[in-house]
């Protein structure tokens, strides 16, 4: 039996996230559906993480075992992503240690949330429109204080099934792109709704409706009511999942 790193990329739009549920399509149902045709009738596949309905993925990785040869793990990497529909793209396939793990292995996980400040047909469904121009500064200021914090209940998700909610993040930061505002957010975990909690009330600091030292007590209150309304899912995207390179075998 091996074990393999598959990392591939996904449009969340037409999928109830990454996870597989009972009456709804899923990105894993999809994915177990086309390796089981190719491999084992019992395989498994279990990723970094779960994105909800609608967040996209540039960048999810996820590991399955089989005791079928692979070969040419490139070869077997184009013939999957030739077997997905056109909204999942395979890009790359890599044998890794038995024991490796794609969920608790993960050294880190980033997630880029977009936001559109124009009108634009071809970003409706995929960034959030906003119909003010933000105070990005006082964001930034106040996005560089997550860094300072490691319990986020006031960002997760309600009746969530977490044994803890302490995260490391290590850059959460706002940039200007034309017409774009992109928020940038790295941790070594995420808790469920947790970025989107945290972009909601970023803008309300953005609007100025609360300061600086008001998104503190938010995170300081470990009460998901106090913070800002959850923006969309659409314009959320998973950008990057990082290992340690000695997971990896060559051959």
């Amino acid at each position: 039996m091996q074990r393999f790193f598959l990392n591939f990329s996904y449009d969340g739009s037409a999928y109830h996230g990454w996870q597989i549920q009972p009456n709804a399509i899923s990105v894993q149902e999809v994915m177990t559906s086309v390796l089981r045709t190719l491999f084992e009738k019992d395989l498994d596949i279990i990723a970094a993480g779960r994105t909800d309905a609608g967040v996209h993925a540039l960048a999810m990785t996820a590991h399955f075992d089989t005791a079928h040869p692979i070969e040419n793990p490139d070869a077997t990497a184009h013939k999957l992503d030739r077997m997905l529909p056109a909204d999942i793209a395979v890009r790359s396939l890599r044998r890794v240690r038995p024991g490796a793990h794609a969920r608790f292995d993960a050294i880190s996980r980033t997630y880029q949330y977009k936001i559109t400040l124009q009108k634009d047909p071809f970003l409706r469904d995929y960034s959030l429109r906003l119909y003010y121009e933000p105070d990005v500064e006082a964001m930034n200021k106040a996005a560089g204080r997550l860094l300072e914090y490691s319990d986020f209940t006031s960002f997760s998700k309600v009746h969530t099934d977490v044994k803890t909610f302490i995260c490391k993040v290590t850059h959460a930061r706002w940039e200007r792109r034309g017409s774009e505002l992109i928020f940038t957010i790295q941790a070594d975990r995420f808790l469920r709704n947790m970025v989107r909690a945290i972009v909601g009330s970023l803008l309300e600091v953005g609007k100025g409706r609360i300061d600086e030292e008001g998104f503190c007590r938010i995170i300081e209150a470990r009460d998901r009511c106090r913070a800002g309304t959850s923006v969309p899912a659409q314009a959320l995207y998973l950008t990057e999942v990082k290992y340690s390179d000695d997971l990896y075998l060559i051959g």
